[in-house]
């Protein structure tokens, strides 16, 4: 029997923590479509996200090296962000992810009507 007990550090609690946050795969997928984006931008792609979700979700994924943050020295300081080859590498399974979610809400959304959550 495969055990998932936190000790230590657990793979699985570790990075799908990070991962499954509410933002960080849109996030992830906002950065693959469009590849360098500014911070103003993501938040406008993503539309609902406040600024400080997005600073500390993009924090997240950069210190997870998901995501590269690039300062130039201008003034006003311009920040870019992209994917960094190992965020690259995640896509795949986020895309499935997405391909499965795309495929089932329609049946999911019709199985939950009438039925009340806690």
């Amino acid at each position: 029997m495969q055990n998932f007990h936190h000790n230590a550090v657990c793979p699985v609690r570790d990075i799908l923590s990070h991962l499954s946050s509410k933002w960080a795969m849109l996030i992830l997928i906002t950065l693959d479509a469009n590849q360098t984006m500014r911070f103003s931008d993501i938040q406008k792609s993503i539309g609902d996200i406040s600024q400080r979700m997005l600073t500390v979700s993009l924090r997240a994924l950069e210190a997870d090296g998901l995501v590269n943050r690039k300062v130039y020295p201008e003034v006003p300081p311009r920040v870019e962000y992209c994917l960094t080859e190992r965020g690259d590498s995640l896509i795949p399974c986020i895309q499935g992810l997405v391909n499965w979610a795309l495929t089932h809400m329609p049946q999911i959304l019709e199985e939950r009507k009438g039925r009340e959550f806690l």
